[in-house]
This record gives structure tokens, C-alpha cells and sequence, in this order.
């Protein structure tokens, strides 16, 4: 299989802990043959979507740190040239990166196998989409009002605040009933009623980590990473600081899993990354999930195997009708 993934700079990878590192490493492993682009290598041009692409060999599967790789010529070319193509850009969630997803619909048009699929990660803002799952989420508010943010944190003694198109902690807020710089978080978040601001009822689990349950192919990941605030921190982000821990599903994680698995991935989300604090989903992450490398560091349970399976899987499966 000739397999294109788009990522972030190569120089930016921590191999000791980057889940696309590890996804490259398996497939490797398997006879795959690699080939990398930046998402600005994306075009179209002469009726096509197009890629200039550099063949990659790993040369150093131990994540030890070093020089892990040998690139070849990049080469311009058709992306449904590809037998499949990974979008592993990670966010921020920008014009450009939903430039990119038109490129990648159209190269699906012509035959391309994108995972996951340009449309649905594009249909599926990582915060709001919890708004389709209410019976698994906390109490939510998005809006862009003042009034009904600071009504919110009155019905519910303390929130948590954070932008529709945040990530890695940043731009999150805790706010307490009574708290006198409410009206100055608020305003921040929402520039004076511009922008739009999800709220959130705090959950106390928060304590015991912000858990990343995984969904690939339809099937749940038997171990979740809890990513533990560090002291004095509410923000359960490794980004922030946080801690991570693998540990097996709870029961309510496990109930969860399976009831999202088989609907997301019939919309072409091969791999889904969900978000709990407690017993409540409070973010579905499908642009570039991440824990790979740790739960099989800390659990034994090789998640990149499991990845490349289903992908092997989803390739050799019909392509779906044109849309």
C-alpha cells in the first residue's frame, strides 16, 4: 500500500510519544511504503487535487530521539494516485485547515481513500459536536451572550469556558458564582458578544484526569489515558502540564465507546478520540487523536497495530458512492 500521510513539519516529532510516529512505524513494519506532505502542499490543478509528496524510510524505529528518517525526491501528483491518504495535521482548526478539506473531498471524488474523511471531520466541530450525544454530556451552554454565559454560571455554581475552536487547554476558563473577574473572562472569550464561547458545568472527577477513550474502525480501545492535572491546575491537557495515565475502561467509559463507535465510523472517522471528565463526554476529537504511544507504553495493548488493521481494512473494502 502506498500511503500518504499529512502532517506537521518532521522536525516537530517527538518520536518517544507521537501517535503519528507510531501509526508510520507499524505500517512500515508491514511493507507500507510511506510518503509525507505539509497540508501546503495541497493544490488543484488541471481538474485534479493534487500533492507534492517525499517518499519517507524510517531509518530508527526506537523512538529514541535521534535521526529517524530518510527522505527521498518529492514528486507531484494526483492524491487518489495513493492507495490512502491520513490527515494527521493537527489543529488549529483554520480556514486553511478547512481548505484543506474541500482539496481532500475533491480528491475523495476521484477515488481517494482519506481518513478520516475530509467531510465528516469538517461536519464535526470537536466541542460542539457533543450537542448530538446529550444523554453522555454535561450540561452545556454555546452562545455568544453575556447574559445567558453569566446566567449559566448562576444555575450551576461553577462552569468551564473555552472557544469552539480551542485546543491543548489553551483559552480555558473556571469561573465561580460570584467570581468578580466573570465579566472580564467573558469578554475575553466572546469579544463583546463577536464570538461564539462554549460553557460547560464543571465536573469535580476533573481531579482524577481527563480521560481519552479511543474509537477505531468502530471498535473501543480497552484502555483510556487520564490525563491528570498538575497541582493548582483544572486543565487535564499534557499540553498544560498534565499527567498521563493509562487505565483500564470504566464501565461508563466502556458504555459510551460503544454506543459512538459504530455511528462515527459509519461516517468515515476512522479513528475518534473522546473526551471524559467523569462520566461526561465533553469533547469528540477527530482531527488528529492522540495517547497511542502511551497506553502501549504503560498497558502493553499495541493501539498502532490495531490502527493499521482497521485502515488495512477500511482500503480493502469498496469504495463509498460518489458524493
Amino acid at each position: 500500500m502506498r500511503l500518504l500521510v499529512i502532517l506537521d513539519p518532521l522536525s516537530q516529532i517527538k518520536t518517544y510519544k507521537d501517535t503519528t510516529y507510531a501509526m508510520m512505524v507499524e505500517a512500515a513494519t508491514r511493507g507500507h511504503a510511506l510518503f509525507v506532505c505539509g497540508q501546503h502542499q495541497l493544490s488543484y490543478a488541471n481538474e485534479r487535487a493534487m500533492v507534492v509528496a517525499t517518499p519517507l524510510q524510517i531509518t530508527d524505529d526506537t523512538g529514541s530521539g535521534g535521526p529517524w528518517y530518510a527522505l527521498g525526491a518529492p514528486a507531484p501528483g494526483p492524491v487518489a494516485a495513493f492507495d490512502a491518504v491520513l490527515m494527521r495535521k493537527d489543529p488549529p482548526f483554520d480556514m486553511e485547515y478547512v481548505y484543506s478539506t474541500y482539496l481532500l473531498e475533491q480528491a475523495v471524488r476521484e477515488g481517494a481513500r482519506v481518513f478520516n474523511d475530509p467531510r465528516a471531520i469538517r461536519d464535526h466541530n470537536e466541542k460542539l459536536s457533543v450537542a448530538e450525544f446529550p444523554q453522555f454530556a454535561a450540561p452545556t451552554l454555546v452562545t455568544r451572550s453575556a447574559d445567558a454565559l453569566r446566567a449559566f454560571v448562576d444555575e450551576h455554581d461553577e462552569a468551564v469556558f473555552k472557544l469552539l475552536d480551542g485546543m491543548g487547554g489553551t483559552s480555558i476558563f473556571r469561573a465561580k458564582r460570584g467570581d468578580p473577574n466573570l465579566s472580564v473572562i467573558i469578554e475575553a472569550l466572546n469579544l463583546f458578544g463577536a464570538r461564539t464561547v462554549m460553557a460547560q458545568r464543571y465536573i469535580p472527577q476533573i481531579s482524577e484526569g481527563d480521560k481519552r477513550v479511543l474509537l477505531i474502525g468502530g471498535e473501543v480501545v480497552p484502555y483510556s489515558l487520564a490525563r491528570i492535572p498538575k497541582t493548582g491546575e483544572f486543565r487535564g491537557n499534557l499540553a498544560a502540564g498534565g499527567t498521563g495515565v493509562a487505565k483500564p475502561l470504566s464501565a461508563r467509559d466502556r458504555e459510551v465507546g460503544e454506543a459512538l463507535a459504530p455511528k462515527l465510523a459509519a461516517r468515515g472517522l476512522l479513528l475518534v478520540g473522546l473526551d471524559l471528565i467523569g462520566d461526561y463526554v465533553t469533547e469528540i476529537n477527530v482531527t488528529s487523536p492522540t495517547c497511542f504511544q502511551e497506553i502501549r507504553q504503560q498497558k502493553g495493548f499495541d493501539v498502532a497495530r490495531l490502527f493499521v488493521d482497521k485502515l488495512e481494512a477500511a482500503v480493502a473494502q469498496p469504495p463509498p458512492l460518489p458524493r
